[in-house]
C-alpha cells in the first residue's frame, strides 16, 4: 500500500469566539483559527484536501496567534514546487466557503464531493450561511466534481468516510503514512475537541463536539469511531500544525 506524507498549509484564518469550535465551552474566549489546504505526497499525483481561501488576511497578529505563516494559494503551493495547474486530485472536507474558494485555480483536477455537501451548497439552509456555490461553479461547468455517494477509496492508501459531524455531507480523508492511519478530520474542530480538559472529562465526555454541527448526539458519536479508527487525528482547524511541515 502507498504511503504518505501531509503537509500543513495555512491559507487563512478567522478570529471568533472559541465556543465555535468546542460545543457549550469556551463561551467569551476569543481564539484565532488557521484554514489549511494540506498537500499529500507519496504517490504519482498531486493531491490536495482542501483549497483554503482566496485573499487570506496576512497580518503579524493572526501569524502570532496560530504560531505560522499565512500563504496565499500560490505561495503555498510553490513552496512545493506546485502551481495550481499541476494539481490532480482534490478531495473536500465540505464545501464551506473557506475550504474551497481556490477550486477555480486548479483547471486539471478530479473534485471529490459528497453528495450531500454539493445539495447544500446550492440550497443551504438559512442558518448556515458559510456555503456560497459562486466557488464552485466554475468546476461544475468544466464536469470536475466526482460525487462520492458511499465511503470509498479514492487512490491506493488514501480513503473517505462520510462524517456528518459539522455539516451534512462532510468527509474525513483517512491516509496511510509510515506512522500509521492519519485521519483529517471532516469536521472543524482542535486539538482539545479529542483531548478535553479535565473539567470536561470530570463530566463523563470523551470528546467535545464541534460548535456547529448537525446533530450534536450523532456528533458525538461519529467522533469517537474516527477516533478509533485513526492513529494519528489531524483536527481540521488546529492552530499547531501552522508551525508542522510534515505528519506523518
Amino acid at each position: 500500500m502507498t504511503q504518505y506524507t501531509i503537509h500543513p498549509i495555512v491559507m487563512g484564518t478567522k478570529v471568533f469566539d472559541k465556543s465555535m469550535m468546542t460545543y457549550q465551552y469556551g463561551q467569551g474566549e476569543q481564539y484565532t483559527i488557521p484554514i489549511y489546504t494540506w498537500v499529500i505526497k507519496g504517490g504519482d499525483k498531486n493531491i490536495l484536501v482542501d483549497t483554503g481561501e482566496m485573499n487570506p488576511i496576512r497580518s503579524k497578529d493572526r501569524e502570532d496567534a496560530i504560531g505560522g505563516k499565512i500563504y496565499t494559494f500560490e505561495q503555498g503551493l510553490e513552496k512545493h514546487g506546485l502551481s495550481p495547474l499541476d494539481i490532480d486530485i482534490v478531495i473536500h472536507t465540505h464545501l464551506h466557503m473557506d475550504h474551497c474558494e481556490n477550486d477555480y485555480k486548479c483547471e486539471n483536477a478530479r473534485f471529490y464531493v459528497h453528495e450531500k455537501e454539493l445539495e447544500s451548497v446550492h440550497n443551504p439552509h438559512p442558518l448556515d450561511y458559510r456555503y456560497l456555490e459562486d466557488y464552485i461553479d466554475d468546476i461544475e461547468e468544466n464536469d470536475q466534481i466526482e460525487i462520492i455517494k458511499e465511503d470509498c477509496e479514492i487512490i491506493d492508501g488514501i480513503r473517505v468516510k462520510h462524517t456528518p459531524v459539522h455539516t451534512k455531507g462532510g468527509l474525513t480523508v483517512f491516509i496511510e503514512t509510515q506512522k500509521g492511519t492519519a485521519a483529517i478530520t471532516g469536521f472543524c474542530i482542535i486539538d482539545e475537541n479529542y483531548d478535553p480538559p479535565p473539567e470536561i472529562k470530570g463530566m463523563e465526555m470523551d470528546v467535545i463536539p464541534p460548535g456547529t454541527h448537525v446533530d450534536v448526539y450523532k456528533a458525538y458519536d461519529i467522533m469517537k469511531q474516527v477516533q478509533k479508527e485513526a492513529d494519528i487525528i489531524i483536527a481540521l482547524h488546529e492552530p499547531r500544525f501552522a508551525s508542522v511541515k510534515s505528519i506523518g
